[in-house]
């Protein structure tokens, strides 16, 4: 009884360490339930747009991840669905506060991964920042997604801006991040368990 109280504070240390080591590497946010208040669903419906669709909360044996399906329609200048982080002046979402104040010797964070799955669309990752304000002006990367489980890297530097040929951003002024369905006819569906931002 000793010894497996020994081996189950033992593995548990371990797996402690792990998770701390990890996190000074990247910073880490997985979808669940406690964290879905800093994420919503928008549509082009907010602009007179047609497309229809949800975020839903699943769970897939231990992993917990938030799915966007819908119809994506360009009807009436319209096209997107998708997951946003819900950011106010008033509310900053943990995920900002730890990506502002993010430094590690010196060096900068360098990009985001997800960990994704779909129905082998391409999807988007948008990424607006303090000066940025027009619905139509953002940076973005596209994705691929497949029926299993895997992670997709988009380094900073890599993203475009939709409407200049500036690409770099200052990471301290993201203010949104939004997985998108996005600009033709097509049936969404996209699932995301994590987001991480390394260095």
């Amino acid at each position: 009884m000793v010894n497996t109280l020994k081996k189950l504070i033992a593995l548990t240390l371990l797996s402690f360490i792990a998770t701390v080591s990890l996190a000074q590497d990247d910073l880490i946010f997985p979808i669940q339930r406690g964290t879905v208040s800093d994420w919503k669903y928008v549509s082009d419906q907010v602009m007179g747009g047609v497309s229809e669709g949800s975020v839903v909360l699943e769970r897939d044996g231990d992993i917990a991840f938030a799915r966007l399906i819908g119809d994506v329609s360009t009807k009436n200048n319209g096209g997107f669905v998708q997951l946003r982080s819900a950011i106010s002046l008033f509310n900053k979402p943990e995920m900002f506060q730890l990506i502002h104040d993010a430094n590690k010797e010196g060096k900068e964070l360098q990009g985001v991964r997800l960990n994704v799955r779909g129905n082998g669309e391409t999807y988007h990752v948008m990424i607006r920042t303090y000066f940025t304000w027009r619905p139509s002006d953002y940076y973005y990367h596209t994705f691929e997604t497949g029926p299993d489980w895997r992670q997709v890297e988009m380094p900073f530097n890599e993203f475009k801006r939709s409407n200049s040929k500036s690409t770099k951003f200052n990471i301290n002024d993201i203010r949104d991040f939004g997985i998108v369905a996005y600009g033709r006819d097509f049936k969404s569906d996209v699932s995301v368990s994590e987001i991480s931002f390394y260095y």
